[in-house]
């Protein structure tokens, strides 16, 4: 067998895999998931880092290690995604509407197992205080960069299960915490390609009063486009950044 082979044959053995044991006190299993979260499942057991960026870590291991939890619901319009605007005063994105999530911490454990599982739930609870045992971790992206703060992101996937009351915890950090239907996320007329003055563009969803860019928006674009949930939208239509963005 040819080291090709070898690759396609795990690659296959890996995306057939359903229930993943990390250890005895964190997991990442499908079992129970909504039928709708299938196809978003699939996508993190197949698909590649550059399929989801063209930002990678530093090959030097170079980067601050972080997580975030990217959390599907299900509210009064259907299936929905958890999201909060980052607090204005902020050095490090400020403003911007985002996954729960940080920076991992030592007790989070090793940022190549368990350690990005931790601190998605910490974090998440820390920022919206949402109850982490009502939240079923289904799936785990490849990790992800971004240049502009020196951030490796390791993306959970969970099943709010069984959701809870959330706010934004403490002000300095959280200016709002808000569901966004997968419905409007979807929808063409709230998509939008952001321009930055540097002459970055990237995807954009307008929803709930928040304009959604960065690194948050092309997650989510890459998400709906390997779930096949993507809908024809026009990438012509542009949104101006400032530089404070």
């Amino acid at each position: 067998m040819t080291h090709a082979q070898k690759t396609r044959a795990a690659d296959a053995a890996a995306s057939e895999e359903t229930d993943t044991a990390i250890d005895d006190a964190i997991a990442v299993t499908t079992d129970g998931l909504p039928g709708w979260l299938d196809p978003v499942a699939h996508a993190a057991r197949t698909v590649r880092a550059r399929q989801l960026s063209r930002f990678l870590p530093p090959e030097s291991g170079a980067g601050r290690q972080s997580a975030v939890l990217i959390l599907f619901g299900e509210g009064q319009c259907g299936p929905e995604l958890l999201l909060m605007e980052r607090s204005g005063s902020l050095r490090s994105h400020p403003g911007q509407p985002s996954f729960p999530g940080g920076s991992l911490d030592p007790e989070d454990g090793d940022h190549t197992t368990t350690g990005p599982l931790r601190a998605a739930l910490r974090e998440a609870e820390e920022e919206t205080g949402l109850d982490p045992g009502g939240v079923q971790l289904f799936g785990v992206l490849p990790r992800l960069y971004i240049p502009v703060s020196g951030f490796v992101v390791t993306p959970v996937l969970g099943w709010w299960r069984t959701p809870s009351p959330v706010a934004a915890v403490d002000p300095a950090e959280t200016a709002r915490v808000f569901t966004v239907p997968v419905a409007d996320l979807t929808d063409p007329a709230n998509r939008a390609t952001a321009v930055h003055p540097s002459g970055h563009q990237g995807p954009a969803f307008l929803v709930e009063s928040a304009l959604v860019w960065g690194f948050t928006a092309g997650v989510i674009d890459r998400i709906m486009h390997y779930a096949g949930w993507e809908r024809p939208w026009d990438r012509t239509k542009q949104v101006p950044l400032d530089w404070r963005a």
